[in-house]
């Protein structure tokens, strides 16, 4: 397989990236992406279809695993990849008992309920690229507790994992989805070591904390809220001019579900002071507005989301905005409605 590349899509809980810890220990030249189910499914495919025009790869496959598709899903994608006339190979392998139909239509749909997918994902790689004691002891805490075994001994280290991965917030998908990945498998790199332990789920779940500080922390130590609020910023300054937002004549960034806002917001706007305003909007249509003095954000919001505030502080509910899952699509939006409450088009930036 080494002349294809991989385009791995799995789902955003521990299996789904314990499928993705597998592949990227068994492939080079892979890229992942991550969804939940429904609408978001349909465009991260979307989105893989486009990377692999722009790659121009002689060949690809598109690996999807831990994802239930719905018939029609399975039907649309079975089309675009027949499109590609053999230079695209499509492969899912899941455990999801709802896609026996899918499986029962279409051969690149492999389902076997008595394993978690990333057990399944294993099984299948492993006797091709090489069995691995370490990734394997991994596997087991993973089965054990995605499907609910919770009479093997690794099932209460399963959860605490479980539990890892879920609140592994510090660093947002949808803006930076290539950082996020490579977080979580070095968070899951990290903990396997607590597998030797005795009581490994107990050790583990007091290492926690330490574990994100190890990984976050690059030079001097502090604490987790200020090293996520410092790696959050190095990376928005490094992205700035991608998700500059402008709002009459003011120049600002535009971030999606961030969480901190007043922490992240602030240490943006420091040390970026070419910046006048910091615009976090939710999955819930709320929007956080922080500003250092240059424009007064709460007239901002009253404009844009029926809100206010204070000048430096404030926030409201922009009803008009549709969820999305690419940030690219989302900062449009925004733009969007700027120009229909401002009436002039700061897009371009």
């Amino acid at each position: 397989m080494s002349n294809y590349k991989v385009y791995h899509l799995s789902h955003t809980d521990l299996d789904g990236y314990g499928c993705q810890m597998v592949t990227n220990r068994y492939f080079d030249n892979i890229k992942f992406y991550n969804s939940n189910y429904g609408k978001e499914i349909n465009e991260r495919f979307e989105e893989i279809f486009n990377d692999i025009n722009t790659d121009k790869n002689e060949k690809s496959i598109i690996l999807i695993t831990d994802l239930n598709l719905t018939p029609q899903q399975a039907k649309d994608f079975d089309s675009k990849v027949k499109i590609a006339n053999g230079k695209i190979l499509l492969l899912l392998l899941d455990h999801h008992k709802s896609g026996q139909d899918c499986a029962n239509d279409f051969e690149w749909y492999y389902l076997d309920d008595s394993r978690c997918a990333t057990k399944i994902t294993y099984d299948f790689f492993s006797p091709i690229f090489g069995k691995d004691e370490k990734l394997s002891k991994f596997v087991e805490v993973v089965n054990a507790v995605d499907i609910w075994l919770d009479d093997k001994e690794e099932f209460e280290l399963g959860k605490v994992c479980l539990g890892l991965v879920s609140g592994a917030k510090e660093i947002n998908r949808i803006m930076f989805p290539k950082e996020n990945s490579l977080y979580l498998f070095e968070l899951l790199e990290k903990i396997q070591p607590y597998f030797e332990y005795e009581n490994p789920h107990i050790v583990l779940d007091e290492n926690i904390h330490k574990i994100k500080k190890e990984i976050l922390k690059k030079d001097k130590d502090d604490t987790l809220s200020n090293l996520i609020s410092k790696r959050n910023v190095e990376m928005l300054s490094k992205n700035r001019e991608k998700m500059c937002i402008e709002y009459e004549n003011h120049r600002g960034i535009l971030t999606y579900n961030i969480g901190n806002v007043s922490v992240i917001g602030n240490d943006f706007l420091k040390a970026n002071p070419d910046f006048d305003f910091f615009m976090d909007i939710t999955s819930r249509k709320t929007i956080s507005l922080r500003a250092d003095g240059k424009i007064d954000v709460s007239k901002m919001a009253i404009n844009l989301a029926n809100g206010g505030g204070h000048p430096n502080a404030s926030g409201g509910l922009m009803g008009s905005f549709r969820d999305g899952f690419v940030y690219k699509n989302i900062k449009k939006q925004v733009e969007d409605i700027i120009l229909k409450k401002t009436g002039v088009n700061n897009a371009g930036y």
